[in-house]
């Protein structure tokens, strides 16, 4: 890992550079906001109307339970909806590949890699498919998009591993533009 004094000398002469690549990945989420207070309404309605039921039958805290069911489901939704604010960025310039992750508490950790010496290695499942992607430098090894499933990290891989080249073959010039 680098330190914080190479990562902004590095990243101030690598902003003049043009992005071969970019992508910024981030867990998927399929419940969106109006969803999830859709799902906390229907939940809350449902345990409130058969909690009223044990309530009249004369079990008392069973209705004081259906409330506690609802708050454990609400706050198991917080903590997803917390996990889904990490982030990974993957950016190749000519010069320079650079991965930055943030956790879902904010803790940022970057990595500058030589794109001439950086290889793409994959853990493969023959069922499954991609399970792991990795960047090799160096003796080093990164494990990069991890939010992604199979079929995006292949894809992912494909892309990444074109952008590599580019970046090994160097800028080219183009008079027409």
């Amino acid at each position: 890992m680098s330190t914080g004094n190479e990562i902004e000398r590095a990243r101030s002469e690598s902003e003049d550079e043009p992005q071969i690549f970019s992508a910024l990945l981030t867990p998927h989420r399929s419940l969106n906001r109006t969803g999830f207070l859709a799902v906390m309404l229907f939940l809350s309605v449902v345990s409130f109307v058969t909690g009223l039921a044990f309530l009249m039958m004369g079990a008392w805290p069973v209705f004081g339970f259906f409330g506690l069911d609802v708050l454990v489901i609400w706050w198991a939704f917080k903590v997803n909806f917390r996990a889904a604010r990490a982030s990974e960025e993957i950016v190749v310039t000519p010069s320079e590949l650079r991965v930055r992750r943030v956790s879902h508490r904010g803790q940022v950790a970057e990595w500058a890699f030589n794109p001439l010496w950086v290889r793409l290695d994959q853990e493969v499942d023959e069922e499954y498919g991609i399970e792991h992607l990795y960047l090799i430098s160096r003796g080093r090894r990164l494990l990069i998009a991890g939010f992604l499933g199979p079929e995006e990290k292949a894809s992912f891989y494909n892309a990444l591993v074109g952008a590599l080249n580019a970046a090994r073959r160097g800028p080219t010039y183009n008079p027409v533009t």
